[in-house]
């Protein structure tokens, strides 16, 4: 996956800015997608490795895949409760067992870009988005976990790998992993050009090397994590390493509704001053083919003048049919200094689940600058391959 997201948007003003943004779409790679609480599922670790969301299912998710979220998967209860070790929904199509200690994930996202900025039509895009290896080895109380992929943006293709950390299970509450992963935050949209995800800089490649402890319980869960800051960064010598700290208090009020505050802060670097984000996210599913989630955020920074900045974002997700999924997301960020900054964004989606390893993504964003009556508008066609 590219980096162009940033890049652009600090070498241009504020209405290219979300042109850059939908420039680099993509949805993470192979991201938690936030709409199947719906199916029951408040947790990530319920269908994934990571405890923050995100990258290799289990064999468990795998299976989830196939038999709650795909439209013509579903082999019936009498299939369901003898699962294959081989089945379909295994790396390959059942290539390695799905009881093996090692699993082994490939995802790749051919896509195709059409963008329409100040009444011009920009170029079309066919591209692939990104082609990325993953592995995770568990072992009684411990997991190795890593991926590899492309990065066109360093070396004209040279692989690098996003994502790696090691975790211990330390007891039946606690957990402590260390590493390179993204901080847990907010709601983890799977579309990483959503505002609390681009504009908070927790968007494709803003892992952060550090050492993160969970604790959880039947109703809590807890996730602090600390390090020295960007992983990026810390690699390139940008000038914005700076020490990071994060939680995340997530409550399960219900089997479909949750409720999390956060806390991201960032200690002053060459390039960036001393900032500190809080955000307070709602999850709500009153039935299992509707999804709702809002979040809210405030960034405070170290500035003469004001600093804060502010972030309003929401998503509901109706099942139309099974694996069929409508999607829609306004989206706005303002600061309070400067009436120029603030951009609003609408999304509409469709998300369609045929089988275990295929979504197809389609996305129309509509995004408009009040102060300078600026409007820009994308279309994402988007073929997710999670083999």
């Amino acid at each position: 996956m590219t980096g162009t997201t940033r890049t652009l948007r600090r070498a241009t003003g504020v209405t290219l800015a979300a042109a850059a943004c939908i420039g680099g779409l993509s949805v993470d790679r192979a991201s938690a997608e936030p709409t199947f609480l719906s199916k029951q599922y408040p947790r990530c670790t319920a269908c994934h490795y990571s405890p923050s969301g995100g990258g290799l299912l289990t064999p468990y998710g795998r299976s989830l895949s196939r038999e709650e979220i795909s439209t013509f998967g579903r082999r019936g209860a009498a299939a369901a409760a003898a699962p294959d070790p081989r089945g379909e929904e295994g790396f390959l199509f059942g290539a390695l067992r799905s009881d093996s200690p090692l699993q082994l994930g490939l995802d790749a996202r051919p896509s195709h870009l059409a963008a329409v900025a100040a009444g011009r039509f920009l170029p079309d895009r066919n591209f692939l988005m990104n082609l990325d290896v993953q592995a995770a080895w568990r072992q009684d109380r411990w997991t190795v976990y890593g991926t590899a992929g492309r990065a066109p943006e360093r070396g004209g293709g040279a692989f690098v790998s996003y994502e790696h950390w090691v975790a211990w299970q330390a007891s039946e509450r606690v957990s402590v992993r260390g590493g390179r992963f993204l901080p847990a935050y907010g709601v983890r949209f799977a579309d990483h050009t959503s505002f609390t995800r681009a504009w908070r800089e927790l968007a494709e490649d803003d892992q952060v090397y550090g050492v993160e402890v969970g604790v959880s319980t039947d109703l809590a869960l807890l996730q602090v994590s600390v390090g020295p800051g960007r992983a990026a960064s810390l690699m390139d010598g940008d000038g914005r390493e700076a020490l990071t700290t994060s939680g995340r208090l997530q409550l399960d009020l219900g089997p479909r509704t949750v409720v999390a505050a956060s806390v991201l802060h960032r200690a002053r670097s060459d390039a960036a001053p001393r900032s500190t984000d809080t955000g307070l996210s709602l999850g709500f599913a009153p039935t299992a083919w509707l999804t709702t989630w809002t979040h809210a955020d405030v960034r405070l920074q170290r500035l003469r003048a004001s600093g804060r900045s502010y972030i309003f974002a929401h998503q509901t997700s109706l099942e139309a049919v099974r694996g069929v999924w409508l999607r829609i997301s306004p989206q706005t960020r303002w600061t309070d200094t400067d009436p120029r900054g603030e951009v609003r964004r609408m999304v509409y989606g469709l998300d369609l689940y045929p089988r275990t390893h295929w979504h197809v993504n389609l996305s129309y964003y509509r995004d408009h600058q009040p102060f300078g009556r600026r409007r820009i508008r994308t279309f994402l066609a988007q073929l997710h391959l999670y083999l």
